[in-house]
């Protein structure tokens, strides 16, 4: 067997990725099974630019706020405000202070410069204005989308005006009180307000869709992907707190699957660009249903790449990332049953693997399942190996 699994290795590159797919996807996935590691950062980084240089790809989108990843998309094709102002405020979860996604940024502005719009690299954050204990307030999002439909149809048109919104928003403190993550009766999102701006964030997503051949013609395409962005966080947001504020036992399933469906709205819409390069944890981009316990109470819901995968088939492509060892997290060397430690038997220090050809090779029953000791990583799941499209393999993750 340990041939087989040779025979399916291959260096990491966006060639020996682009061979294991049947044509060059829309969207190409690459999961990690942990955050916050720059050497899996680093990888990612050289793979974008072989995909931008060989295969045309033009976008990146990562596992951060959609709202603050527009600041960044401003930087790399404009060049608007400084790298140190842009690794502030584009980024969500503390990314900003990763060195290896200060230099993605840094070389994509690089990249850009001097090139027309057409063949420029676009950055995006695909994530929800959510973070692990909170929501953002609707405001921004509902309030561009306002303003960009304000300035470009009539005035009879608009249900509702801007000081409207903002009498119903209130203070944004309302909406991103953290104590409503534990306890629903802390939320606004069901309150008369927050039922009424969803109404009205309805009725101006509806005007922005039908209005859509004027407002393409009045303003710019990039201008109008972004009041549909804008339409989708003010929604999703607004959807999202109404279950915060949810007492009953569907709760967090409704909540994680939210998060999830804006993730995939938001890659839907990329797709549509063009090929795009999407990185996040492996979690959030397989294909098999996503399941987790929360309070004794076990989840389970699909993911954004599930939901993505049954929309564009083929079209979408997962290549999960698996590792050997964190040592400086405590994660040593994978017992040899498992498939991490059937990996860390070759000599390779990084390879890729065709996933569909190592679950034929291992054959039945499937390897054990690896048991971390540190809650921060996730080992691969083999009931998920025949759902993967290729394996990133890294025998040691480094101390960044």
């Amino acid at each position: 067997m340990a041939t087989d699994i040779k025979d399916t290795a291959h260096a990491v590159e966006a060639a020996a990725v682009m061979g294991l797919l049947p044509a060059r996807p829309r969207l190409l996935a690459l999961g990690e099974p942990t955050h916050g590691e720059d050497t899996l950062l680093d990888l990612r980084n050289e793979l974008f630019r072989q995909l931008v240089e060989q295969e045309g790809y033009r976008t990146i989108a990562i596992e951060s706020d959609c709202m603050m990843g527009l600041v960044v998309d401003d930087y790399v094709t404009s060049g608007t405000g400084t790298l140190d102002e842009v690794m502030e405020h584009g980024f969500s979860h503390g990314w900003g202070t990763s060195a290896a996604n200060r230099e993605l940024v840094r070389w994509m502005r690089a990249y850009n410069d001097g090139r027309p719009a057409s063949e420029r690299l676009r950055f995006a954050g695909f994530d929800g204005p959510l973070e692990i204990t909170a929501a953002a307030s609707p405001r921004q999002a509902l309030t561009a989308l306002h303003g960009y439909l304000a300035a470009r149809v009539d005035a009879e048109l608009l249900s509702c005006t801007g000081e409207t919104l903002d009498r119903l928003l209130g203070a944004d403190d309302r909406w991103t009180n953290p104590a409503a993550m534990m306890d629903p009766t802390e939320s606004v999102g069901q309150s008369a307000e927050a039922r009424e701006l969803r109404l009205l964030a309805d009725d101006l997503v509806a005007l922005l869709d039908t209005r859509t051949p004027h407002l393409l013609a009045a303003s710019s395409r990039d201008g109008w992907d972004r009041a549909r962005l804008y339409g989708r966080t003010a929604t999703g947001l607004l959807r999202y707190h109404r279950w915060m504020a949810d007492t009953s036992p569907a709760r967090m399933t409704w909540l994680v699957s939210l998060r999830d469906q804006m993730m995939a709205h938001n890659l839907l819409a990329l797709a549509e660009r063009g090929p795009a390069l999407v990185h996040a944890h492996n979690g959030h981009l397989q294909r098999a249903k996503s399941t987790m316990r929360m309070g004794g109470m076990p989840l389970e819901w699909w993911s954004a790449g599930a939901l993505v995968s049954a929309r564009l088939g083929a079209e979408y492509a997962f290549v999960a990332t698996a590792l050997g060892t964190i040592r400086h997290r405590g994660v040593d060397t994978p017992p040899p049953d498992t498939v991490e430690g059937l990996l860390y038997a070759l000599p390779e220090d990084r390879c890729v693997i065709d996933a569909p050809r190592l679950a034929t090779a291992v054959g039945d029953p499937l390897p054990a399942h690896r048991v971390s000791p540190w809650f921060g990583y996730s080992p691969l799941d083999p009931a998920h190996l025949a759902g993967i499209d290729g394996i990133v393999f890294v025998k040691d993750v480094a101390q960044s």
